[in-house]
């Protein structure tokens, strides 16, 4: 899947068949768009080729008056029209992920959206990453139900806290190689890489990712650990410039391989998160040459890429190391941090 694209919209057509639901469900909904257009207001943008594949609204606002329990005075960013087409890619997560980092950037208290039980799916997936049932709404089109996340509480958990990142743990960089660096994480990749080969598949669009190492540390990793991954060298020029940090990502669990009781239940825990094919996969298995599954989730996409030459001038490797998951300081840590130029809205202590 491309980056969403920001579209205004007077230039999306309102006749697209995707569109054809959400004005079933709301009657208002194309004189809604149209001064939407009018007011040359823009929204995120799927194409699936020349069609709608997704359309994501949002909208600042500081009170929730028409409420159950009305809210004032707050910072709230209301998600004002959500819809995608699944297709099993597990692209909602790349959807919920901009929600998350555009409120955080934002620095808003609320995010809210009101949306029909009937669109169980959804409900399930905002529920996932902090949103809780919060009452409901009566509109012309019927009773609604009211979903929050509040940005100011935190509760301790990886998932619920997303894309939140606790620092108080152990801290590695883990090194992947280019080809799967750009599969896993779209919104890092380097900016002479043409995004057109990012596909939309699950590994590319998911909020957690599998991947499958052979380092002798990864049995030291525990669900709360920070990766900064590094991105290595391609070839094309000095590895102190073309081998890169790029991302800040939390470790949810690693498993031994032989700790899956079959192939099949291996394939099942992997294929979704990984950007391994089954085939692949399945080689793994058998050879057990790589037998660390570790699963994470995708946190920060870092403003400035860090070189390896940035992080040998500050100290922060050496000269002759080897990076596969070498383990950093608190110190080293923020450094990168703050030479990455990344928001440190995302850290939370």
């Amino acid at each position: 899947m491309d980056n969403l694209k920001i579209k205004r919209f007077s230039d999306v057509d309102l006749n697209d068949p995707f569109f054809d639901s959400l004005k079933t469900d709301y009657k208002e909904f194309s004189n809604w768009f149209m001064r939407k257009a009018d007011k040359k207001e823009c929204a995120y943008v799927l194409y699936n080729q020349h069609s709608i594949d997704g359309f994501l609204y949002l909208k600042e606002e500081n009170e929730i008056p028409d409420i159950e329990q009305p809210i004032y005075n707050r910072r709230i960013l209301k998600v004002g029209t959500f819809k995608f087409n699944p297709q099993g890619t597990l692209r909602g997560q790349r959807f919920i992920k901009k929600i998350l980092d555009i409120a955080i950037v934002m620095d808003v208290e609320l995010i809210y959206l009101t949306i029909f039980e009937k669109y169980d799916y959804l409900i399930k997936l905002f529920r996932e990453y902090g949103f809780y049932y919060a009452g409901t709404k009566q509109t012309m089109n019927g009773t609604e139900c009211v979903y929050m996340r509040d940005m100011r509480h935190v509760v301790g958990d990886i998932i619920l806290d997303y894309p939140y990142i606790h620092p108080n743990t152990n801290k590695y960089l883990l090194a992947i190689y280019p080809e799967f660096h750009t599969r896993l994480f779209p919104e890092s990749i380097l900016c002479n890489e043409y995004q057109d080969i990012v596909q939309d598949v699950s590994h590319s669009n998911s909020i957690h990712k599998i991947y499958i190492s052979a380092a002798d540390d990864a049995c030291k990793l525990k669900r709360g650990d920070i990766l900064i991954i590094y991105r290595t060298s391609d070839g094309q020029g000095p590895a102190h410039y073309r081998s890169v940090v790029s991302s800040i990502c939390v470790v949810e669990e690693v498993r031994h391989i032989s700790k899956f009781p079959t192939e099949e239940s291996y394939l099942k825990y992997c294929s979704r998160f990984s950007v391994f094919t089954n085939t692949e996969l399945s080689k793994f298995y058998k050879e057990k040459r790589y037998p660390y599954v570790i699963r994470f989730t995708y946190n920060i996409a870092l403003p400035k890429r860090v070189t390896r030459k940035e992080l040998l001038d500050n100290g922060i490797i050496r000269d002759h190391t080897r990076i596969v998951l070498h383990p950093i300081s608190d110190d080293n840590f923020s450094e990168i941090l703050f030479l990455s130029k990344a928001n440190e809205s995302f850290i939370i202590d």
